[in-house]
């Protein structure tokens, strides 16, 4: 496969397996192209045009040259500079590596991280919520993550990566999208009647037992085993955490369980307030079964799969 054409597949596949309606995929995509079509031609040069055909700003091919053919991916949850370093010391030994994958977005991925983040006024409107109820909870807080964004370091990883030879590509909210329906439909098929069960049930996930030996699979943070787990919501995707002001409406709606990747302490309060159970899952394993679902599919091409940086590699092929 090219490396567009792997970027596609990603693309594609995060698409087919995001938790929203597929009228509201396909808005955002009309809406951007509403937004280029309304510049005056001197400012289009601009404008990002991959916006056009890829909802998922935080996803991209960060390398210049697409077309080259990949043979061998070294993937993992966090790609920076001492990973390419690693990806190159491999290649000196012979193995075939020439595309550096990252679950979590760097370069031109990581400035489009704030942006992507308007999904969840979406999910949040699905889990019962008014949309400008939605709307109006994320606004103040995607407008804080981007600002947190503006004085990092981009492009390091992206810089050794272009030195050394390697292509370079983010799949961070179209994993996250896989991950997402598969925990979705996978707790689904199980009965669940404590937070107990939920947690026995997702220790029964390989990724999720890999981590639990070393203490990183999933615990009880809010509640207690024996707490029923009434209606459960998987929050997986979207970027990174939503606004705290959202636990209130979700109580409101019917919400009394979350499986989520983490929780920060400002959300953990605000849960525990409006007595929502918050289950956390595990971030590195969650990410791990996004990658690995898309690694299957990669790999049935016949690239050759490699992992390190936390990944936790199974395959459901």
């Amino acid at each position: 496969m090219k490396l567009k054409e792997v970027h596609d597949l990603v693309i594609q596949l995060g698409m087919q397996n995001d938790p929203r309606k597929k009228e509201a995929v396909e808005r955002t995509l009309r809406l951007a192209k509403d937004e280029f079509d309304a510049l005056p031609d001197e400012k289009k040069a601009d404008f990002d045009q991959e916006k056009l055909t890829n909802p998922y700003t935080d996803a991209r091919i960060l390398t210049d040259d697409d077309t080259i053919e990949i043979t061998g991916i070294l993937a993992g949850v966090d790609m920076e500079v001492g990973e390419v370093m690693l990806a190159d010391r491999l290649r000196e030994k012979g193995t075939p590596i020439n595309l550096i994958m990252s679950h979590h977005p760097e370069g031109k991925a990581l400035t489009g991280l704030a942006e992507v983040m308007k999904v969840q006024e979406d999910i949040l409107h699905m889990w019962g919520l008014p949309i400008a109820v939605a709307e109006g909870i994320m606004a103040k807080r995607i407008k804080e993550v981007d600002q947190s964004i503006w004085p990092v370091n981009h492009d390091r990883a992206i810089d050794a990566a272009k030195l050394l030879d390697f292509a370079f590509i983010s799949t961070h909210t179209p994993a996250d999208n896989m991950v997402t329906t598969f925990l979705d439909n996978y707790l689904a098929s199980k009965d669940l009647q404590t937070l107990g069960d939920v947690v026995k049930a997702l220790k029964e996930v390989p990724e999720y037992a890999q981590a639990s030996k070393i203490g990183a699979g999933p615990k009880i943070l809010l509640g207690s085993e024996k707490a029923r787990a009434g209606k459960v919501i998987v929050e997986m995707t979207g970027g990174t955490s939503g606004s705290e002001a959202a636990y209130e409406r979700l109580s409101q709606s019917g919400v009394s369980t979350m499986v989520m990747m983490h929780m920060g302490e400002k959300h953990r309060k605000m849960a525990e307030k409006y007595n929502i159970n918050v289950i956390i899952a595990g971030h590195i394993a969650s990410d791990s079964i996004g990658m690995n679902l898309l690694l299957d599919k990669l790999e049935a091409k016949g690239i050759e799969i490699h992992t390190c940086s936390g990944l936790i590699r199974h395959s459901r092929a």
